[in-house]
């Protein structure tokens, strides 16, 4: 089948020369692991680990947590799973992929790209993963049309605590299991392969900047764009009350000239500015890379010297590394915020008030399905189809003001929903009234009944 690229295919051609290539050839000649063979050192080591210690996963990638000084995952005993970092397939005709959790998306858009293909909702950082993004909930400005990362998914392999090997799908005995890998941080099981949807790519994204005063304006326009899908990505940025941007762009063959956004531009600042820009498609999906609204560094001088290798991964890398010598003060508020749409302007008026802090990155996400993992009667209070993902991003923390827990409070209060990749307030009981206990200790108990994952509050509320 000429159309689909497996690991056991070697190339000749010399723009095959990518990473996906060089391992293709290297396990041809047996100087690498098969996906399955790196499967069985994983489930070997599960089954004959006699100690009941709780277990964190030694990644390749950075995590693209907010970093929890202090947070038990630092002492926890590890196991290695930083070498399921392939591209196992890609069908051109299916518009399907097949990788292994640790692939990053930079590497996925770049082969995928080859075939004029790309993922369907690619997240916004450089090295967030695939894994990553089903275990974290990442959204981007595909999301108006498609949900997150995750609503593209249609397979995960998946090896339990106790060392067992589950094939998970929407439709077959595992399906709950398959819908609560989303979102639940790795603890009910470790993906090792992931099957998703692709698109139709081309070479450059055209984007406008539509500019308003107010809020209901943008919200009119972004109701339109929803409804009539007449682009292809659909994000923006307030910069305050009263001035707000709505970014729109479509896949082109051609652009006049083409801008990145990898050392001296700012892309949330050139929103303001510019009317329409063009981008090489890669440049495009990742315009945030050095920080969407909180960009490191920020002064021109930082950017000058620092800012061509500064990237969200290297920032993360570097207070990974120094964890215990940061205060955990230092750590600027990062959160996303899931609005529901008829609920925005409540929030916004609220905000404005209680914390002010501008810009907020602004990304519609379609209510694909009634999600598993929220709980059924908070769910069902929700009516929009429609949410609006408003991230905070670089808020210096106060000592006389919990951001977190005031913004916790709020959410609960407008039935909206908020990430768990940063600080979490909430009571175990607050918790579990959002998030659907029920089926997680259903799924739980077949994935991981000694707890050795921890379970999904004690991971992301305590540390």
């Amino acid at each position: 089948m000429h159309n689909v690229i497996k690991k056991s295919q070697v190339h000749c051609k010399t723009h095959y020369l990518t990473p996906f290539f060089l391992y293709n050839t290297f396990r041809n000649l047996n100087f690498m692991p098969t996906h399955n063979e790196k499967v069985n050192r994983i489930t070997k080591l599960l089954k004959e680990r006699k100690s009941t210690n709780p277990l964190s996963l030694k990644k390749k990638a950075v995590s693209h947590q907010v970093p929890k000084p202090g947070h038990h995952k630092y002492s926890d005993e590890k196991l290695d799973v930083s070498d399921l970092n392939e591209i196992l397939l890609i069908d051109r005709d299916k518009k399907i992929c097949v990788a292994e959790p640790g692939v990053t998306f930079v590497d996925l858009v770049r082969e995928t790209m080859r075939h004029g293909l790309v993922p369907i909702t690619v997240p916004e950082l450089k090295t967030i993963t695939i894994g990553g993004a089903v275990a974290g909930c990442s959204i981007e400005s595909m999301s108006y049309k498609f949900g997150g990362f995750h609503d593209s998914c249609m397979e995960y392999e998946v090896v339990t605590a106790k060392g067992d090997v589950l094939t998970c799908t929407p439709d077959n005995e595992n399906s709950l299991i398959f819908q609560m890998m989303h979102g639940t941080f790795g603890t009910l099981g470790i993906i090792t392969k992931l099957t998703f949807k692709l698109i139709p790519a081309k070479k450059y994204v055209h984007v406008i900047y539509k500019k308003f005063d107010n809020l209901s304006d943008l919200l009119k326009e972004t109701w339109r764009v929803y409804t009539e899908k007449d682009f292809d990505f659909m994000d923006g940025i307030i910069h305050s009350p009263t001035e707000l941007v709505l970014s729109l762009g479509n896949f082109t063959d051609k652009a006049p000239y083409t801008h990145n956004y990898d050392w001296m531009r700012v892309y949330y600042n050139s929103t303001k500015t510019r009317k329409e820009d063009y981008l090489k498609t890669p440049d495009y999906f990742f315009r945030y890379d050095k920080g969407v609204t909180n960009v490191t560094p920020s002064s021109f001088l930082g950017r000058l010297l620092f800012g061509w290798f500064l990237n969200s991964s290297n920032v993360l890398r570097l207070v990974e590394k120094f964890h215990k010598i940061i205060p955990a003060s230092k750590i600027p508020v990062t959160v996303d915020t899931f609005i529901p749409f008829s609920k925005m302007s409540e929030f916004l008026d609220w905000y404005t008030k209680e914390v002010n802090f501008f810009p907020l990155w602004y990304v519609p996400y379609k209510r694909v399905r009634d999600y598993e993992w929220v709980n059924k009667q908070y769910m069902n209070n929700i009516k929009d189809e429609l949410f609006l993902d408003i991230a905070i991003y670089g808020l210096k923390k106060r000592t006389d003001k919990d951001y977190y827990k005031i913004l916790e409070d709020k959410l609960t209060e407008l039935n909206a929903l908020k990430t768990l990749i940063s600080t979490n307030h909430y009571t175990e009981a607050e918790f579990w009234k959002i998030w659907n206990k029920d089926n997680y200790d259903k799924v739980k108990a077949k994935t991981d009944p000694d707890n050795i994952l921890r379970d999904l509050y004690a991971k992301t509320c305590r540390i």
